[in-house]
């Protein structure tokens, strides 16, 4: 077979490999891109983009609601699931028209197909619409993202559960939907499925949900579920599974009361992530991983091959698209003879319920455990104006302030949290102290005003850390 030579060899297309392979194909540089099944990987397919698609619908449902809505009366109130797939995938193939467009123009190649490593940067490509091909890059960037991880419970695997993947793509309404874990993705399918209509358990094995979060925090989203009738059981083990998901389940779980077993018609899988890369023959090309899969990478995301970089979750950095995004800008702007890093990245998130919860920088829990003194200012979402026009006070939003009175972090659990949140990031990062926030001037009524509120009276004290 023989070998097709590349200057750049692009192995996954999602956020990182993508967006590089296009603006190195746009210098003139032969560039190829490798993709085993998603062009543009999870996000516009299966992941944020869809998710949030489908959450939007849920939200509409709350919205008509004739006794919690906004006094919209449009007659009986009804979910057709398969519209709800139908406007999903109709955004999906928009954002395919995009990406194919992007590809043309840019000139990279792409292959659908799998890579394996015959040796250090080779693949051989075994095509999805059959055959192969021998490819060779001067320089190789991996991009091979992640997937939901499933449990090692016994017949869980046999049962058949739906990740996130399948879950956005039902076309019927589950019965009794039990989602396995009470991280993000679990939470934000739990609240839609819902609110669709169906009866839903969340079984997480911690003490509490969303356990990376402050307890404050975990409490507020605890409290969420059970308002919108979710039945959740924390400190709870699953220990067998029979039947088959999307028909009949039986799960046997232990919790501090004991023993019981639930009846369901579908299990949703939410624990966790596993790195694409046990297929890749990693070995072969001097790509050397960890103990759980994740390639070495060092702070400019080199691997420990020459020439070999890999950005996005298959490199162990955080697992959203924003940060796979960076992780191009860190490779493109080294391979033009920077110095970039990934090193000390303000990283902002956003858990998309209703309402969502959006964290920046440090929380009450990383500072206590760096023994760092800071003040507290926090404020009920209530007393932000723009919450009453919405009829969504529910919440509240808290910052730490530092020695200095810079912002160390910021949390919002509340109406158009993410909008509130990126306004502080940009306070953050530009090293601000917290008081140049308190006195601007915020247009009203909206979000970003109530941050005047919020630091205007902040603890005139530091507050002493000490052991939780």
């Amino acid at each position: 077979m023989t070998i097709e030579r590349y200057r750049n060899l692009v192995i996954g297309s999602g956020e990182g490999g993508k967006i590089l392979a296009w603006n190195l194909a746009k210098m003139g540089q032969k560039t190829v891109v490798v993709e085993r099944s998603m062009v543009g990987g999870s996000c516009p397919n299966v992941a944020c983009l869809p998710s949030k698609n489908v959450i939007y619908s849920a939200k509409a449902v709350s919205l008509a609601d004739p006794i919690k809505g906004l006094g919209v009366v449009t007659g009986s109130l009804g979910v057709d699931m398969a519209a709800v797939a139908r406007r999903k995938r109709k955004m999906i193939d928009g954002l395919m028209e995009l990406h194919h467009g992007n590809f043309k123009a840019s000139g990279a190649e792409l292959i659908m197909g799998e890579a394996r490593f015959t040796e250090p940067k080779t693949v051989q490509v075994t095509l999805n619409a059959g055959g192969q091909r021998l490819l060779h890059g001067e320089r190789v960037f991996l991009n091979v993202g992640s997937r939901a991880s499933i449990p090692n419970v016994p017949g869980l695997a046999a049962a058949g559960p739906m990740t996130h993947v399948e879950a956005l793509n039902l076309e019927r309404l589950p019965d009794h939907l039990v989602v396995l874990g009470g991280g993000y993705v679990g939470l934000e399918f739990a609240q839609a499925m819902r609110r669709f209509g169906s009866r839903v358990t969340i079984i997480q094995r911690g003490p509490r949900l969303l356990e990376r979060e402050d307890p404050d925090v975990a409490d507020a989203l605890l409290e969420l579920m059970k308002d919108e009738d979710i039945e959740v059981l924390v400190q709870t083990d699953v220990l067998h599974v029979a039947g088959r998901s999307g028909a009949s389940v039986k799960l046997q779980v232990r919790s501090g009361a004991g023993e019981r077993t639930l009846d369901a018609s579908d299990i949703l899988v939410a624990a966790g992530r596993t790195p694409n890369t046990d297929r890749l023959d990693a070995a072969k090309a001097g790509v050397e991983l960890d103990a759980r899969g994740y390639i070495r990478v060092n702070e400019k995301l080199q691997t420990s091959a020459a020439d070999v970089w890999a950005l996005g979750d298959c490199a162990g950095s955080p697992q959203f698209t924003h940060v796979g995004f960076d992780d191009f800008r860190v490779v493109r702007d080294n391979l033009a003879g920077g110095s970039r890093t990934t090193r000390g990245r303000l990283i902002p998130y956003c858990l998309f319920t209703d309402p969502e919860l959006a964290h920046v920088g440090m929380n009450e829990t990383d500072a206590r455990a760096k023994n760092m003194t800071y003040r507290v200012a926090r404020l009920p979402m209530a007393l932000v104006l723009r919450t009453r026009t919405l009829s969504q006070t529910r919440g509240f939003m808290k910052a730490l302030i530092g020695a200095d009175d810079r912002i160390l972090g910021f949390t919002a659990f509340g109406a158009e949290a993410s909008e509130l949140m990126a306004v502080v990031q940009t306070a953050m990062l530009g090293g601000l102290p917290y008081t140049a926030l308190r006195d601007a001037i915020f247009t009203h009524p909206t979000a970003a005003e109530g941050l005047v509120a919020l630091f205007a009276n902040p603890p005139s004290a530091p507050m002493p850390m000490h052991s939780v």
